[in-house]
């Protein structure tokens, strides 16, 4: 037994030494041999040429790394495992919490249809409904006229008890009221049924709708009443009457040229933009425009954060099953289940990049054909989506108007040319002088029929060929000059624009005088100072030359500001 002993002993103390060396080898490599490893290296680092010293510097660092690498990596797992026993614990926690909040949201649902059982018992006379209790969570069965008095006459009275209102009638359990007390308890149980009814179509609508706030438009549209609508009114009436309703009903104050360019406009592009500076009615005229035509616009305030089409047309949340609705996708929604124009406001469009949030939209408005104006919402139809949508799409209606409104100062940023082409911009820089006028009332106008308007001013007011020559001439001159056309998108917007702006009571040369200067000789701002200012002159002559002094004021005074701000 001892030789045992000994053979046993001899052999673990061999383990333990070289365990020992193993852990005084790896603590002298790491930590206590840095003196002897400072020693050898100033020994020879003496000697060594500057070649010689560089590399033994680079040497020495990287023996320096090795224990310091070592030394982060087990910090870096020390934290991670602490911070994942933390995570765990604080998960415990909150699992908990939601445990103990899904336990109070129950006891309230369940005392809330306790009150709606003692309301509903209340009304309905001695007999007491049941109390669904917690099955209500599940499913509410909400009272209805017929079960409420078919419960009161279940319920009866007894005779001799000098109740004047009832009576027991013989062969049925019917409870007969007298005179006005029949009529006010239908009434009201009527009105609380329709109650009832309301808020469980729109308590569905909120629990089972991916679009519950499109799912509510189509409830308020559901008995919706048209109104009669004006299909004689005539586009300069149109202008008169809406200037002397924003006059008497609401204090603002317009020219009619701001009129006639913001209706032409509404002819030529569904994007309008309104610019300039600040307190000069950019947001109140189409404000007080969709109020003429009795369809408030929905005004939506862009953020210096937007950036894609999420932030305008919302998105769909994976996680809730449910999709993030904005009140701009409300609006647009909404304006194809009406008859009149509608407007949605971008108001200070500019404080984030236009083409960046809007570009989607800009695409689509490009479509020639109105059945391509469709937006991508969801990849697939759920039964229980809004009647509006078809397969997952929304398409945009042609009764819709988007209007931007624009600062240029130093917190905005400068709209581009590919959304200058698309839209229609028009300038506000001066307040109108207040006048006074008779009071005028709201028209009632379909879409179609401002639409009808439009294609009639075309045919009635042709633009005239000479003066169509001269366009061509100085878009030949231009593309000579200064390598600027004016675009097959240009010459259809001025196509559209002229002749309802001529017959909201303008004139052709003022038309054209307006597109030229905000459509075509807008592009010199992004162009060459030096080059634009020295052929600015030459520009300026032509234009006098070929349409006449004076006759395109609004261009030569664009010109002349641009070459006076160069």
């Amino acid at each position: 037994m001892s030789e045992f002993l000994g053979f046993a002993w001899e052999l673990l103390a061999k383990v333990v030494y070289n365990v020992v060396a193993v852990v005084s080898s790896i603590l002298n490599l790491l930590v206590f041999g840095w003196v002897e490893y400072f020693n050898i290296f100033m020994t020879y680092f003496t000697t060594f040429d500057l070649v010689g010293k560089i590399g033994a510097v680079i040497l020495f660092a990287m023996l320096i790394a090795v224990p310091v690498l070592i030394v982060a990596i087990l910090v870096y797992r020390y934290r991670i495992n602490r911070r994942l026993h933390r995570d765990d614990t604080s998960n415990k926690a909150l699992y908990r919490e939601i445990g103990r909040l899904n336990k109070q949201v129950l006891d309230l649902m369940d005392e809330k249809n306790k009150l709606l059982a003692l309301k509903v018992n209340a009304m309905g006379g001695t007999k007491q409904i049941p109390y669904v209790g917690a099955s209500a969570l599940a499913d509410d069965h909400l009272p209805t006229v017929g079960n409420v008095v078919g419960a009161a006459a279940g319920a009866g009275a007894p005779a001799g008890e000098g109740a004047p209102a009832t009576a027991v009638m013989s062969g049925n359990a019917s409870l007969a009221l007298d005179g006005a007390g029949v009529k006010d308890a239908a009434a009201a149980m009527a009105k609380a049924t329709v109650e009832a009814k309301t808020l469980a179509e729109e308590k569905e609508i909120a629990q089972a709708n991916r679009f519950p706030k499109l799912s509510l438009v189509d409830l308020k549209y559901r008995d919706w009443e048209t109104p009669v609508y004006d299909d004689a009114i005539s586009l300069e009436d149109f202008v008169d009457s809406f200037r002397a309703f924003a006059c008497s009903q609401m204090k603002l104050y317009y020219t009619p040229e701001i009129i006639r360019r913001f209706v032409a406009g509404m002819a030529a592009s569904k994007l309008l933009i309104l610019e300039g500076i600040s307190g000069t009615g950019k947001t109140s005229l189409p404000y007080s425009f969709s109020r003429y035509l009795d369809n408030p616009a929905t005004i939506v305030s862009v953020q210096p954060s937007f950036r894609d089409r999420t932030e305008v047309l919302g998105y769909f949340n994976e996680f809730s099953k449910r999709f993030n609705e904005t009140e701009f996708l409300r609006a647009v929604y909404e304006a194809g289940l009406r008859q009149d124009p509608s407007m949605i406001v971008l108001d200070e469009m500019n404080l984030a990049r236009v083409e960046y949030y809007f570009a989607e939209i800009l695409s689509v408005l490009e479509m020639p054909s109105h059945d391509e104006w469709v937006l991508d919402l969801v990849p697939t139809q759920w039964a229980a989506d809004p009647k509006g949508l078809h397969d997952g799409k929304l398409t945009i209606p042609d009764s819709l108007w988007f209007i931007g409104t624009a600062n240029n100062d130093d917190s905005t940023f400068t709209i581009t040319d590919k959304v200058y082409d698309r839209a229609i911009p028009i300038e506000l820089n001066e307040r109108a002088d207040a006048f006074e006028c008779e009071p005028h009332e709201r028209v009632h106008v379909t879409a179609d029929h401002l639409q009808y308007l439009f294609q009639k001013a075309k045919v009635e007011y042709v633009i005239d060929d000479e003066l169509l020559q001269k366009m061509h001439k100085l878009d030949q001159y231009l593309q000579t000059r200064f390598k600027l056309a004016f675009g097959n998108r240009i010459i259809k917007q001025m196509y559209d624009f002229i002749p309802v702006y001529v017959a909201c009571g303008g004139t052709e040369l003022g038309g054209m005088d307006y597109i030229i200067a905000r459509k075509v000789l807008k592009k010199f701002e992004s162009m060459n100072v030096s080059f634009v200012r020295d052929e600015m002159k030459g520009l300026i002559e032509y234009i006098e030359k070929t349409f006449g002094e004076g006759g395109l004021p609004d261009s030569v005074m664009y010109l002349q500001r641009i070459q006076n701000f160069y």
